[in-house]
C-alpha cells in the first residue's frame, strides 16, 4: 500500500482471532476488542495505491500467469519428453512432483514472510521458481527433470501464497476482490492455455522451452520486484528470526502431504484402490495430518505454522472448507473438459486448449461484477449463495455434452458453468480475512493456499477414479477384446487422446467413444454432490463486517502525498511547540 509505516521492532505477541461482527451488530462492538502489541504497532490508513503499487502489481500478474501456465503445460508435452528421456511410468511425477511441493511448502511461506518480510521471501521463491526451470529444460534424465519439477514447485507455491498475501497487505479487505480478481484471472488464463501453450512449444521448437520461457519473463518479474516491492517488516536478529519457525510443524506437514501424494498418484493406476501400496500411504497420509493438528495445539510450537484459533471463527472456517471443494470442482472441469474434447470430440491437444477458452473468458465479467459488489456494498454472503446455487446447477448441466453435441452447446455451457464458478473467487479470501485479526494474514493465507493447491491434487484424482471406475463397468460395451483390456483397469483416462482414438477402427472407435461419453456423464453427475455439499455448508456463514482501512506492518515504504505531508507537517509544528513550551516551563 502507499502508506508509510515504521521499520521499528515490534513486540512479539501471540495474536487471537478477532471476534466477527456481523452487519446486524453495532460497528462499536469491534472497537472493545483488546489489541495485540503488533496491532497496537501496525498504523490504520485511507487506502492510496501510489507509483510502487502500481509498478508492482503487473509483475504479481506476471508471476501468477507463470506459476499456473507450469501446472498444465507439460500435460501436452508429456508424452515427447516420456519419449526423449525414456521416463517409463514415473513420467506422472513430472507433473504431480511440481503440485505436490507447491502445496506442501506454502504453510511455511507464511510464516517466513512475517519473519523476513514479504520482499526478500517473494524474490527467494521467484528465485527458486527460475532455477527450477532451468534446471528442468536442461533435464538429461527423468529423474532430473523431476527433480527440476519439484523445486519450480517450490518456488511456484510461494510466488502463489504471496501473492495473496502481498495483495491482503496493500488493498483494505473490502476492496480485495477486486485486485485478487485479476491475480486469479491470470492464474486461470495461464491453467487453462498450458496445454495450449504446451502443444504449440511441441510442434515448433522442442519440449525444453516449456521451461526455458520463465527464464527471461521470470527474470524481468524479479527485477521488478526487486526494484520496486520495499515493504516494511520486523528487524530481528537471524537467530531470533529462525527460533520463530514451526520445523517440526511444517516437516510433518509436508511428510503427511507426499505420503498422500503418492497413494492418489499410483491409487487406480499402477495399483488398484485395495492394494496395500496404496493404503498404507493413504492411511499414513491421513494420520499424519491429524498428528499435524494435535502438535500445532499442543504447547510445544511457541509460533504454530497453522495457528488453530483461525478455525474457531465459524465463518472463516466454512470459508476455508468451501474453498478446498471450490478448488476441486475447479480442476475437474478444467481437465475433463480437455478429456471430452480430445477423449470424445477426437480434437488435438493444442485444439482442445481453444475449445476450453470459453472457460477462461467467462472469467473477467465474473471476478469484476463479484468484486465491484463486495467492494460497494461490503457483503461476501450474497455472492457464495449466488456462485454456489448456480455452480450446481451447472455442472447437471455438463452432463448432456455427447459426441453429437454442438459448438454453440459446449461454448454456452462454459460460458454459463465459467461465470457462476468463478463468481465466488475473488470473494473466498477476504471472506475468511474479514472475520480475523490483521495479525493473522498471513498465517490465514498461507493456509488458504496450501488448500487451494492441496484442493487441485484431489481434483484430478477424484473424477479420474470416478470416470476410470465407470469406464469399467461399461467396458464390456467394446467388442474388440484387445482395445478392451488396453483401457480397462485405471487406464482409461490416460489413453483419451486423439492419436488413441483415431487409430481405432471405425466400429472400435464409435464403441469406445460411447464409453467415453457416458463415463464422463458420471464423473459430471459425482460432481453435481460436491457443489451441492458446498452449497449447504454457505448456510454456516454469516456476513462479516468488512474494513475498508487497513492495519498494517507490511505496507509499502512510499513518500507520502500532499495531503499526508501537511499533516505530518502540522503534528511535527505543534509537537515542536509543546516542547518549547515545556523546556520554558522547566526554566522557570
Amino acid at each position: 500500500m502507499a502508506t508509510d509505516t515504521t521499520d521499528a521492532p515490534v513486540a512479539n505477541a501471540d495474536s487471537t482471532a478477532a471476534e466477527p461482527v456481523s452487519v446486524e451488530e453495532k460497528s462499536d462492538n469491534s472497537a472493545a476488542e483488546p489489541e495485540s502489541a503488533e496491532e497496537k504497532n501496525a498504523k490504520e490508513t485511507k487506502t492510496h495505491y501510489g507509483w510502487r503499487f502500481w509498478a508492482v502489481f503487473p509483475a504479481l500478474c506476471i508471476t501468477a500467469f507463470l506459476s499456473s501456465l507450469e501446472g498444465t503445460i507439460v500435460t501436452t508435452a508429456l508424452p515427447t519428453i516420456n519419449n526423449e528421456l525414456d521416463a517409463g511410468d514415473s513420467y506422472v511425477w513430472v507433473i504431480n512432483a511440481f503440485f505436490l511441493t507447491s502445496a506442501a511448502f506454502q504453510p511455511l511461506y507464511g510464516q517466513l514472510a512475517n519473519i523476513f518480510g514479504r520482499r526478500w521471501v517473494m524474490v527467494t521463491a521467484l528465485s527458486i521458481f527460475i532455477l527450477g526451470s532451468g534446471i528442468s529444460g536442461g533435464a538429461k534424465s527423468a529423474g532430473m527433470l523431476i527433480a527440476g519439477r519439484a523445486i519450480q514447485g517450490t518456488g511456484s507455491g510461494g510466488m502463489v501464497m504471496l501473492l495473496d498475501l502481498i495483495i491482503s497487505d496493500l488493498v483494505p479487505v473490502r476492496e480485495r476482490g477486486s485486485f485478487m480478481g485479476i491475480i486469479f484471472a491470470a492464474v486461470n488464463v495461464g491453467t487453462a492455455l498450458g496445454p495450449f501453450v504446451g502443444g504449440i512449444i511441441v510442434q515448433t521448437i522442442s519440449w525444453r522451452w516449456a521451461f526455458y520461457l520463465n527464464l527471461p519473463i521470470g527474470g524481468f518479474a524479479l527485477i521488478v520486484v526487486l526494484l520496486v516491492l520495499n515493504t516494511s517488516y520486523k528487524r530481528e536478529l537471524v537467530k531470533e528470526r529462525l527460533k520463530q519457525i514451526d520445523f517440526v510443524g511444517n516437516a510433518i506437514l509436508v511428510a503427511a502431504t507426499v505420503s498422500i501424494l503418492f497413494a492418489l498418484t499410483y491409487g487406480g493406476a499402477r495399483y488398484t484402490w485395495s492394494s496395500w501400496h496404496v493404503l498404507v500411504p493413504l492411511i499414513l497420509g491421513l494420520a499424519g495430518f491429524g498428528v499435524f493438528i494435535s502438535y500445532e495445539a499442543s504447547r510445544f510450537p511457541k509460533n504454530p505454522v497453522v495457528a488453530l484459533h483461525l478455525f474457531g471463527n465459524r465463518t472463516s472456517a466454512t470459508v476455508y472448507f468451501i474453498t478446498f471443494i471450490w478448488s476441486i470442482l475447479s480442476m475437474w472441469r478444467i481437465y475433463f473438459l480437455s478429456v471430452y474434447f480430445q477423449g470424445v470430440l477426437a480434437s488435438s491437444p493444442a485444439r482442445a486448449g481453444v475449445q476450453i477458452l470459453p472457460s477462461v473468458l467467462s472469467l473477467f465479467p465474473a471476478v469484476a461484477v463479484s468484486g465491484a459488489f463486495m467492494k460497494k456494498t461490503g457483503r461476501f454472503l450474497p455472492i457464495h449463495f449466488t456462485s454456489f446455487g448456480l455452480m450446481v446447477l451447472s455442472h447437471g448441466l455438463y452432463t448432456i455434452l455427447g459426441p453429437n453435441s454442438s459448438t454453440a452447446t459446449w461454448v454456452l455451457l462454459q460460458l454459463v458453468a465459467g461465470f457462476f464458478s468463478n463468481l465466488v473467487l475473488p470473494c473466498l479470501l477476504p471472506a475468511i480475512q474479514a472475520g480475523l485479526s490483521e495479525t493473522d494474514t498471513a498465517s490465514a493465507t498461507a493456509f488458504f493456499g496450501f488448500l487451494r493447491s492441496f484442493g487441485i491434487i484431489w481434483g484430478v484424482t477424484i473424477p479420474a477414479a470416478i470416470f476410470n471406475n465407470r469406464f469399467d463397468q461399461l467396458a464390456y460395451r467394446i467388442t474388440n477384446p484387445s482395445t478392451r483390456e488396453l483401457l480397462t483397469h485405471g487406464q482409461a483416462y490416460q489413453h483419451a487422446a486423439k492419436k488413441f482414438i483415431t487409430s481405432l477402427p471405425e466400429q472400435t472407435r464409435s464403441e469406445v467413444v460411447g464409453v467415453y461419453s457416458d463415463s464422463l456423464k458420471r464423473a459430471w453427475q459425482i460432481s453435481i454432490v460436491f457443489a451441492g455439499v458446498a452449497f449447504l455448508a454457505v448456510f454456516l456463514e454469516r456476513e462479516v463486517v468488512m474494513r475498508t482501512t487497513l492495519k498494517t506492518e507490511y505496507g509499502l515504504k512510499e513518500k507520502k502525498v500532499e495531503g499526508e505531508k501537511a499533516l505530518e507537517s502540522g503534528d511535527l509544528a505543534d509537537s515542536e511547540e509543546k516542547g518549547s513550551a515545556a523546556s520554558t516551563d522547566k526554566g522557570k
